[in-house]
């Protein structure tokens, strides 16, 4: 397992890729867009109910406002006007004051509008107007109905609506309740409006949710797998599709681990095969003259060296279970057993970080970077930070380096460069390999770098 589901969520992007072929004012546009939407699958597939939800809305709204509430304004409105129109010509009839009064008393207890005339006054200016429907409706009402200098006062009661209609003797003064202008079915439909969408979100949103749930336990076992760790996996649940990636996972999963297993037994036999006649060698040298068997012993023990690097590269650690480590005392326990064979390491004190890793394999990823960085620097430095969610392990020396361009050639098997590092040592050019295929059997990475210290810089990347 040497990629993960993080490695391929880190892969550049396709607008990058755009951007760099001269693209990038469509690349801008599509990255500002993409920035406004949400960038889960539950806020993106919420958004989809509920923009043509308040699509819905509004067309139901300008609807209603349009049409019905309109209609009953202006019905409405032409009832009061009707109403005044009414009065007025019943007072051409009246012959005295006496009349008048009553005529008007009479008035408003039929209609429920306050009647009563100003003998006199004039029509003071108007005011400024609401801009609202039912005034709006009320004015044309009245222009039609009583067809004479009106004035609508809207603000200084807030139970009755004020019109002041200018006749021959005065100011006729009406004082309409609210209620004859308005109708509850108004904020009855609002509510409605209101109530259905928040129950409809409500079941869409806790829908979603389920269906969500089985993906992010998908891709938490994906990445999991793929750094490695133990996965707990055998329940499907969630929509057909989701089921379906759920069995694939599954069968992916365990031809993976069949065919780690088949091969850690093939390679045990091998290693039994291989190690069986190397002894027999050494038993046989021992009997020979010691100065013809000093060369044959020297031998035997790089062909052992080498059949022990070639059986770590095609094993791996893949059977080996991870558990939570303090990556500090492990770099403290390398650096002390490398530091009885030469001089000491130059380890940072770290803090303490804990990580679900495998430890024998982790050892073997440091072993080979500082043993590299031993041969060809006077000095190694080690030292540890976090870093992006995770930790990175720092393994500096002052030697010669390798050039950029070489960098990632070297993590091939069995590559050696010309001038070289390796070739100084006799390596068959192995262990940056395993170091690497180590560090991605995590879900990380190893990085060469340029060293503070004039070397190469190797940065081990481990994911939380």
């Amino acid at each position: 397992m040497s990629s993960s589901p993080t490695e391929a969520l880190r892969a550049p992007p396709l607008e990058e890729e755009l951007e760099a072929a001269g693209d990038a004012p469509e690349i801008r546009q599509r990255r500002f867009i993409k920035r406004l939407l949400p960038q889960t699958m539950f806020g993106r597939s919420l958004l989809l109910i509920v923009v043509p939800l308040v699509l819905a809305q509004i067309i139901a709204t300008w609807v209603f406002y349009a049409r019905h509430w309109e209609t009953v304004s202006r019905r409405l409105s032409s009832d009061v006007a009707g109403d005044i129109g009414m009065l007025i010509e019943a007072m051409r009839f009246a012959d005295n004051d006496l009349e008048m009064t009553r005529l008007m008393e009479d008035a408003t207890g039929l209609t429920g509008i306050s009647f009563s005339l100003a003998k006199g006054d004039k029509l003071a200016e108007p005011l400024p107007s609401g801009w609202s429907i039912f005034e709006e409706q009320l004015r044309i009402a009245l222009a039609e109905r009583v067809a004479r200098p009106f004035r609508i006062d809207d603000f200084s009661d807030p139970r009755d609506i004020g019109i002041q209609v200018q006749l021959t003797e005065g100011v006729l003064n009406a004082d309409v309740p609210r209620k004859r202008l308005y109708t509850s079915t108004t904020y009855v439909f609002i509510l409605w409006m209101l109530g259905s969408s928040m129950v409809l979100l409500s079941v869409s949103a806790l829908f979603l949710r389920n269906q969500v749930r089985s993906l992010r336990r998908l891709a938490i076992a994906a990445d999991g797998f793929g750094k490695g760790r133990p996965v707990a996996f055998t329940k499907i649940e969630g929509a057909l599709e989701v089921r379906q990636a759920g069995a694939a996972f599954m069968q992916m999963r365990d031809r993976i681990q069949r065919q780690i297993k088949q091969r850690t037994e093939m390679l045990a036999g091998v290693s039994h095969d291989l190690r069986t006649p190397l002894t027999r060698m050494k038993l046989a040298v021992e009997l020979l003259d010691p100065e013809i068997a000093l060369g044959l012993k020297s031998d035997i023990a790089d062909m052992q060296r080498l059949i022990d690097l070639y059986l770590d590269f095609a094993r791996g650690d893949g059977t080996e279970t991870p558990t939570d480590t303090d990556i500090g005392l492990l770099i403290e326990d390398v650096a002390t057993a490398w530091e009885r064979d030469g001089p000491p390491l130059n380890v940072a004190e770290t803090q303490e970080l804990v990580l679900p890793v495998r430890p024998n394999a982790l050892r073997r990823c440091l072993d080979n970077l500082i043993g590299n960085a031993r041969r060809y620097g006077r000095q190694v430095w080690v030292s540890l930070e976090p870093m992006g969610g995770g930790i990175d392990i720092l393994i500096d020396d002052d030697g010669p380096g390798i050039p950029t361009a070489e960098r990632d050639r070297v993590f091939q098997p069995f590559i050696r460069l010309d001038a070289s590092r390796n070739v100084a040592t006799g390596g068959v050019g192995l262990g940056l390999t395993i170091a690497r295929d180590v560090a991605r059997s995590h879900g990380g990475d190893v990085r060469l770098e340029t060293s503070p210290y004039g070397g190469l810089r190797a940065r081990v990347h481990l994911p939380g």
